[in-house]
Order: C-alpha cells, then structure tokens, then sequence
C-alpha cells in the first residue's frame, strides 16, 4: 500500500517567484503583499488579500450602482483618505514598515508606492479604471475620466494639475537635459506603469533603505528577489554578490560576481570587480573560475 503522499510548503522566496514568473498572470497586489515576507516570513498573504477585498466591499456598498465616474472617484476619495485615513508617512518616510503592504494596511501609514497600490485596487474594484504612474520620484495614480485624465497624488490625496506636475518634472528633465529642443512632453511620464517595473520599484525602495542603514541580511533578502524578478539585470547579481561578501558567504559572492562580469566584462566597475574577485578565491582557498 502506498504511504501518504508529502507535500513540501514553497519558502518566502519561492512563493514570490511563482507569483512573478510569467507576466500574463502577474498579480502586482499579490507580489507587494509577497515582498513582506521578506520581514515575515510566515505571512499568510491570502488573509492580507482578503482584508483589501473587505474594504472593496465595504467601499462598494456606499456607492450607488447608476453613480456617475465623478462622484464614484469622490467616493473613493473619501473612504481612502478620509475614512480609513490613509496617508503618507511624513515623520519616518524610510521607515521598511512603509513598503510592507500589512504594515501599511494596519498603520494607515505608507509610501506613495504602497499607497498607490491599496488606492488602485480599491477604485479598481467599484468600477473606476486606475491605474499605477511610476513618475520620477514620486509614484502616482492615474484615472481615466469620461473628461479627462485624473492624476492623484497617493501621498497627499490632493489631484495635481498640469502645472503642478510640470513643476514636480521640471528638476528632472534638467538634470537629464530633455529641456529646449529635447523637451519631454508630459505625457511620456505618465504612462501606466507595468506590473514587473512597479514590484522592481518597491524593492529598490526597500533596498536603498537597508543598503544605507547596512543591515546586510534583510538586504540580501531584498536583492534575493530583484534577482528573481529581474534575471536579465545583471547589476542586482552583482549587487547580490557583494552583499554576499558582506555576510562572510565567498561562494555565492564568488558565483554572483562571475556572473556579472560575464555578461557585463566591459562595465566600468569590471576592473574593480575582477579585483575584488580574487581577494574573494583567496580568501576562500578557491581557484573557481
């Protein structure tokens, strides 16, 4: 007779990959509740998902089914930022608990990212087509109105007009040089933003964050899933990597650095690397190659 069959639970990092390996079926609400596992990694995401469509449900139920896109947006308006209280985190903006959406579910407190996120899905749910802005330096969301274009901004709750939005660009575009004859219209910065660009955004947040306070092994599990996320960006392998030297772990800085300067031999930092490399092989007694 055969035994019982065995099952073995996918980790943090597994469950997070499944979720963001094919971009047809890319839920971007359940990656960013996914990257808090990275700070709890016995989360139960399912339940986390459930508190949103709670609240979707509660929205949903304050608006009348004939109600117009206008007063539907006011609506929402007003449950999101008034209601419930979400709002930027202005005392402590690089807070982690800021990019973990349950933190933010319970402290009403977030980033705009995060903030954008839970706004999204809300007006999503009552019929109202949001969508995710990445703008520079400031995640936004945008509506499609029967008049027009909304642009909210998630931090605030406050509905920016062009001018505003042209002021916010205008340090950008300089530093850049898409002023004068290379003038950037508007409009190219607020295309809806693709699920994979929003969740790569979110953990470069988070990896900043933990990069700046040094905390290596929360970073490590950051760079973990950028890694996943992007397999093609060989910059988060090398970042991984050296957060691996960091940690005292040689072989998997050693296999990460390899493949960086495989793929990017020519980049400027290649030298350096190449250096660093064989501090890594003599330090750990290897001739890996």
């Amino acid at each position: 007779m055969a035994g019982p069959l065995h099952f073995e639970t996918p980790t943090a990092l597994e469950y997070f990959a499944a979720l963001v390996a094919d971009d047809a079926t890319f839920s971007v609400l359940e990656a960013a509740v996914a990257v808090a596992q990275c700070e709890y990694p016995q989360l139960d995401s399912l339940e986390v998902l459930a508190e949103v469509d709670s609240l979707a449900d509660k929205l949903r139920r304050r608006i009348p089914a004939d109600a117009a896109p206008l007063q539907r947006l006011r609506l929402v308006n007003r449950f999101f930022f008034k209601e419930l209280a979400f709002s930027g985190n202005v005392n402590d903006y690089y807070d982690p608990r800021n990019s973990y959406l349950p933190d933010v579910l319970k402290r009403r407190r977030g980033i705009p990212i995060t903030l954008a996120l839970l706004y999204v899905e809300l007006a999503t749910q009552v019929g109202l087509p949001a969508v995710g802005v990445s703008f520079p330096g400031h995640f936004l969301v945008k509506l499609r109105m029967p008049r027009g274009e909304v642009i909210i901004d998630p931090f605030t709750g406050h509905s920016l007009s062009r001018e505003e939005l042209d002021e916010r660009l205008m340090p950008y575009k300089r530093q850049r040089g898409l002023i004068g004859d290379f003038e950037a219209p508007l409009g190219l910065f607020l295309q809806s933003a693709k699920p994979r660009d929003v969740i790569a955004r979110l953990l470069r947040n988070l990896k900043e964050i933990h990069r700046t306070s040094e905390d290596w092994p929360r970073l490590l599990g950051t760079v973990d899933r950028l890694v996943v996320l992007l397999p093609d960006h060989w910059e988060e392998r090398r970042d991984r990597g050296l957060v691996h030297a960091e940690l005292g772990n040689p072989r998997a800085a050693i296999r990460d650095l390899e493949v960086y300067l495989e793929h990017c031999g020519d980049a400027d930092d290649a030298p350096a690397l190449r250096g660093r490399l064989g501090e890594l092989r003599r330090h750990n007694g290897s001739d890996l190659h």
